[in-house]
Formats: structure tokens, C-alpha cells, sequence
């Protein structure tokens, strides 16, 4: 029930996504909209919390993810393996893998968003195969009949909607949340989009649409093969791996490792091309250094900020904080998304002349549903797990004095937005 939530859900944020990428195809996306719905503090604060913990976070974890998985086949390539160790600080062979992808991937952006898209579109289609590949497999070939009936026989007759069930639902739902996000990321790097005011919109609503329908397909298939007691007891969490174990022997281990590394590596190289493109943003508009701002004067990438965000994913790949961190940052990604749509409702508002060659589907329905589900979600997450929420509160706030102290330092001007500073 929560990837079904889930994927509607993000349907329906990409749905109302496009109207603001239609209208303000610009380098920065997300960033950008929010800059101009609700002024520059509102925009610095989402990017800052990005370049912090929610991109950078993610691609370390992405990185070490790809690192582990690769460990299967090398087994020296582990966590256990250290190279050097001075207390509680050191450096594993697994770091050191992610680490050698962070910077191969980083570089290969640098030169150029045809060697990165090349690189994400090869990845792309290797993954979407391998899952269809998963899927296949566990509908016709794989199915475990007493998984089947333990799983699904009367599966809707203990079902209800009272409060408790909803309760659950919501604070279940940071995990399928998690997995579903950085659809945004394609409008990060919208100036670079051949005719993004009609491709960026339709890259959001079938991108979305695809990804959500392989992930609620893969969960079919996992409760086809497994019964609900082996997958809460799969080893560290490998449902993936346990369901290819049951369906193609000990070489499953082997083929499902290989999937999960070219998922983790396209996934790791389109985050790394995206969000440089809003620290970019930021910087031109005057809320970072100028030097965020540089472009190759050939390639016209974003090469100091492809650095600066490499630099500090590897540093908390190093750490090991990173996975903490992404726990803090689920309720601040929610929350950004709640702000972005609630933009779709202010701009109709104050910019009832901005040109929108895409109007959100089902205004103001769906954005509207939209902002009251994910508000519940927030509300349920800042009661019944204060421990993941608050944290990732305080890291959004934490913005605003390194806002107020930047803006003294730089002055007021600078900022491309119709908001004044």
C-alpha cells in the first residue's frame, strides 16, 4: 500500500511540476521555482539543504551502495578492508571505490552533458532491462505458490481506513519515499534541454510514470516469490537479492549485484550532472561564491561546481555520516516539494501573465490533494518519529543565518528574480 500511495503521489507532483518547468525552463529547476514563488531566502534554503545532505548525500550513499554491491565480485572491495585507520577515522576499500566513482563520474561531466547523458542513457536502459528482466522472471517463471496465498488470500478483508491504518501508511512511507525521489532532478539542468518547454514536462510525467510502474511490479513480484517472513528477514534488507536467490539459485546473488551496480552508478552519474547545475544557479544569482558560477569556456559546464560537490559527497562517503543524514533529510525533501507545488497556486496568483505552454493536470484538484497528503505525511513523521524528523529541520534552518550573514557580506543585489532582496 505505501509504493502504491507513493507512486500516485509523485504522479501527481510531477504532474504539477510541469507547469513550473514549462514556464521557467532555466538552469536550477526546483530552485529556481521556488526563488520566484516565494524570493530568494526560500530558494537559498533548498539549495543550501541540497548541496548539504539531500544531492550530495545521496550520491555518497548511491557511491558506496555501488561499492558494496561490487564487493560480491572483488571480495576485496569491502568495509572491513582498511587501508589506513587512526582511531575511529580511516579509509576501507569500499570508500575508496566510492570515491574512485565519485571523481570518474565528476570528470566525465566535465566534459561535457553529451558524455554525461551518454553515460546515463547507456546506464539507463541497462537498468530499465535489468528490472524488466526481474519482473519477467518473477511473473512467469518464478512464483511460489505458498507465497502467493500467504501474501495476497484475503488481503483486502483485514483491510480499513480508520486512523491507526492511516498512521501507519504515513510513517511507513519514508522508505518507498526515498526510493521514488530525485525525479525532480531532470529540471536542475532544464537550460541544456533541447525544447524544455515541452520536454522537461513530458521527461517528469513519463519518467515518473515508468519508474513508479517497475517499482510497484517489483513488489509484486517479491511477494510473488517470498513469503512476507523471509522478506523481513532478508539479510541487511536485500529483498532484491533474496527473491533472485529463490527464483535463479546462488548465480541469482551474482546477476541481481550486477543490476544493482549499474542502477547505482547511472543513478550516482545523474545526480552528479543535475545538481551542479543548481549551485550554478545559486551563484550567478549571488547567493554562493562566484566561482560556482564559472563555465568551461569550451564545454560550457559547470566545472568548479561538479568539483566543489565531488569534494564534499567523498567527504561524507569518508564519514560514514552520510546515511544518518538522509534519514534527517526525508521530512526537508517532503517539505520542499509542499513549498514547489503551493508555488503552482501563488504564481497562478501573481503572475497570471507568465506564458505556460503546460497547465498542471487537474488544477487545483490534484496539486491541491497533493499538499494536504504530504502535509499529513509531515505531520505523522514530526509526531511518531521526532528522531528523523527534527534533525532535518534544523539542518533547513540552519540556513537562514548563513543567508542573513551572506546577504550583509554581498549586499543586497545580484539575485535574477522578480522578488526584490
Amino acid at each position: 500500500m505505501t509504493w502504491v500511495v507513493t507512486a500516485l503521489l509523485t504522479l501527481i507532483a510531477a504532474l504539477s511540476y510541469g507547469e513550473l518547468a514549462a514556464a521557467m525552463p532555466q538552469a536550477g529547476g526546483q530552485y529556481v521555482y521556488l526563488r520566484e514563488a516565494f524570493g530568494p531566502l526560500c530558494g537559498f534554503l533548498y539549495g543550501w539543504t541540497l548541496l548539504l545532505v539531500i544531492q550530495t548525500g545521496t550520491i555518497a550513499a548511491v557511491a558506496v551502495a555501488f561499492a558494496k554491491f561490487a564487493g560480491v565480485f572483488v571480495p576485496w572491495i569491502s568495509g572491513q578492508h582498511w587501508l589506513l585507520r587512526l582511531g575511529p577515522l580511516g579509509i576501507n576499500t569500499q570508500q575508496l571505490t566510492a570515491i574512485a566513482v565519485l571523481a570518474g563520474l565528476s570528470w566525465i561531466n566535465t566534459r561535457g552533458v553529451r558524455a554525461g547523458a551518454l553515460v546515463q542513457n547507456i546506464f539507463t536502459f541497462t537498468k530499465t532491462a535489468a528490472l524488466l528482466g526481474l519482473v519477467g522472471l518473477g511473473l512467469f517463471g518464478g512464483r511460489n505458490p505458498e507465497a502467493l496465498e500467504r501474501n495476497f488470500d484475503g488481503f483486502w478483508q483485514n483491510a480499513a481506513w480508520d486512523f491507526t491504518s492511516i498512521r501507519l501508511v504515513g510513517v511507513a512511507m519514508v522508505g518507498a519515499l526515498f526510493s521514488s525521489d530525485a525525479w525532480n532532478n531532470v529540471t536542475f539542468a532544464a537550460a541544456e534541454i533541447r525544447n524544455p518547454r515541452r520536454n522537461v514536462p513530458l521527461a517528469l510525467a513519463l519518467g515518473v510514470a515508468i519508474v513508479s510502474g517497475l517499482y510497484l511490479a517489483s513488489n509484486f513480484v517479491y511477494l510473488s516469490v517470498l513469503p512476507l517472513e523471509a522478506i523481513q528477514q532478508a539479510p541487511e534488507d536485500r529483498v532484491a537479492t533474496a527473491a533472485a536467490l529463490r527464483m535463479l539459485g546462488p548465480a541469482g546473488v551474482y546477476a541481481m549485484a550486477a543490476a544493482i551496480m549499474v542502477s547505482t552508478f547511472g543513478c550516482a552519474n545523474g545526480m552528479i550532472l543535475a545538481g551542479a547545475r543548481v549551485y550554478y544557479a545559486m551563484a550567478r544569482d549571488g547567493l554562493l561564491f562566484s566561482a560556482l558560477a564559472r563555465l568551461h569556456p569550451v564545454r560550457r559546464t559547470p566545472n568548479v561546481s561538479l568539483g566543489v560537490q565531488c569534494a564534499w559527497a567523498c567527504l561524507l562517503a569518508l564519514s560514514g555520516t552520510y546515511s544518518d543524514l538522509l534519514d534527517y533529510v526525508i521530512f526537508a525533501v517532503l517539505l520542499f516539494y509542499i513549498l514547489t507545488i503551493a508555488g503552482v497556486f501563488l504564481l497562478r496568483r501573481s503572475r497570471p501573465d507568465m506564458p505556460r505552454p503546460y497547465r498542471a493536470l487537474g488544477y487545483p484538484v490534484l496539486p491541491g490533494l497533493y499538499i494536504a497528503a504530504a502535509g499529513l505525511i509531515e505531520a505523522l513523521l514530526l509526531v511518531y518519529k521526532p528522531r528523523y524528523t527534527w534533525p532535518g529541520l534544523i539542518i533547513v534552518l540552519l540556513g537562514v543565518p548563513f543567508f542573513l550573514l551572506w546577504r550583509k557580506r554581498t549586499g543586497p543585489g545580484g539575485v535574477c528574480s522578480t522578488h526584490p532582496c
